[in-house]
């Protein structure tokens, strides 16, 4: 509100030197102007949207003890602005006795604009703000100007009071109806696919948000201070923020079970291709496992001295879970069958791939055997192209190592050895020819 603050000067003792007709002209123009303010200010106040709601609501709590105070804090503004106007009235009609006012005049004005002279009845001591239930006096006597600052500290406190709960009042009923509106979608959604209490972890949140949001709204509508965060530092009536921290969690929470409910509508609709996909995925593994199981009798039969890991059979627990997916799917329980599918996915992939490093380990002998056949036949053209395929030497060494390679059963480590003897038999016989004037053809 307008005004200044008590001036120490004038707060006790007498008023000081007998103003003049200007300077009483002057404080009444002044005073004039702030009585203005303070009545526009105390209107407003009066029909604040958060001062007529305190004034209807059923309040707890803090409000309802801040409430109190403000009422009879209110109540005694008015007090004051009535004692001012009163003071301020009798100063003006005394001033307009005369146009040239006499020096008893202006010392009678001077009391009355500087002096103590204006007295409430029931006022409280002190020149803090005061205590509402503080000890009171039967009357306290005040200047003008430390009137003024008295209604000042009080309209802030009040003002205070009704901005922080009008501000919790606009912002969080309105978020929390929102989100109401949202929850009561999503729980639709939910009993749509099977997810309801007790059944289905996301149906115990939903209802545990519900609770949450009836629960915070009745507290918000009946104690809004309780959700009002002050501005540090900040001497601005209303400065501070709502307390928004309960109801972001409670959104929060509500986002994360609508991501569970749209993963279940996802598996409703994709459920019989995804079903499909997983039969294929361990379809494909137990072939794959069958034909390790092949290619290790046939290593057995046809690779001595070799030791061969055992093939396992098919996975009979991912059969039965596929088998209980495909209930889930007829019964439409969309709830079970969500993580279902995502585990068995997950698992077939494994599946799979162990089958297809149970073959690779398997048939390692049987591609060590068809290296060496490769090398084998490798050099052999190549000392063909070089003109020395009738060489006795490597004719007795190539047919040693291909007996080797080509008998059943096939010993790896000394065939692999028969191999290395023709290449370095090969590779005798090649350097001097290599290396002869009249070679000119090199090696190809």
């Amino acid at each position: 509100m307008g005004g200044a603050g008590p001036s120490p000067h004038f707060a006790g003792g007498p008023p000081g030197p007998v103003m003049d007709r200007d300077e009483v002209d002057r404080a009444l123009a002044r005073l004039g102007a702030e009585h203005e303010a303070i009545e526009t200010s105390l209107l407003a106040l009066q029909d604040h949207a958060g001062r007529r709601l305190l004034e209807g609501a059923e309040l707890t709590g803090t409000t309802k003890d801040r409430w109190a105070g403000t009422e009879q804090a209110v109540s005694l503004l008015w007090s004051y602005f009535d004692a001012y106007t009163a003071a301020l009235t009798d100063a003006r009609e005394k001033r307009g006795r005369r146009r040239w006012p006499t020096r008893e005049d202006l010392t009678e004005l001077t009391e009355l604009l500087r002096g103590r002279c204006v007295t409430i009845a029931g006022g409280t001591s002190g020149h803090a703000a005061p205590s509402i239930t503080g000890p009171a006096k039967l009357t306290e006597e005040f200047t003008l100007e430390e009137l003024v600052g008295r209604m000042n500290e009080l309209y802030a406190q009040s003002l205070d009071m009704v901005v922080a709960a009008d501000a919790v009042w606009s912002a969080l009923p309105a978020r929390i109806d929102l989100l109401s509106a949202e929850l009561h979608r999503t729980r639709s959604l939910a009993h749509s696919v099977g997810v309801r209490p007790g059944e289905h972890p996301s149906g115990d949140d939903l209802e545990s948000i519900t609770h949450e949001l009836t629960t915070l709204r009745a507290q918000v509508v009946s104690d809004p201070l309780a959700f009002w965060v002050p501005a540090p530092r900040s001497s601005a009536p209303g400065g501070g923020r709502p307390d928004t921290g309960r109801y972001d969690r409670a959104a929060r929470a509500l986002e994360d079970v609508r991501r569970e409910i749209e993963a279940v509508l996802d598996v409703r609709q994709d459920a019989e291709q995804r079903l499909l996909s997983l039969r294929d995925v361990l379809s494909r593994a137990d072939l794959t496992l069958s034909e390790a199981r092949a290619a290790r009798g046939e290593v057995l039969a046809k690779i001595a001295a070799s030791e061969v890991p055992a093939v396992s059979g098919p996975s009979t627990a991912l059969q039965e879970q596929l088998a209980t997916a495909a209930e889930y799917r007829r019964h439409a329980q969309w709830h079970r069958l969500s993580p279902l599918l995502e585990s068995l996915e997950r698992r077939a992939e494994d599946e799979l791939m162990r089958a297809r490093e149970s073959l690779t380990a398997v048939t390692a002998p049987l591609a060590v055997r068809a290296e060496l056949r490769g090398r084998l036949d490798a050099y052999k053209a190549k000392v063909a192209r070089h003109g020395m395929a009738e060489d006795p030497l490597l004719i007795e060494r190539y047919d040693a190592a291909r007996r080797m390679l080509w008998s059943a059963p096939c010993d790896l480590r000394a065939a692999e050895q028969a191999v290395l003897r023709f290449q370095q038999a090969a590779a005798e016989v090649l350097v001097p020819r290599q290396s002869g004037p009249t070679d000119r053809r090199g090696e190809s």
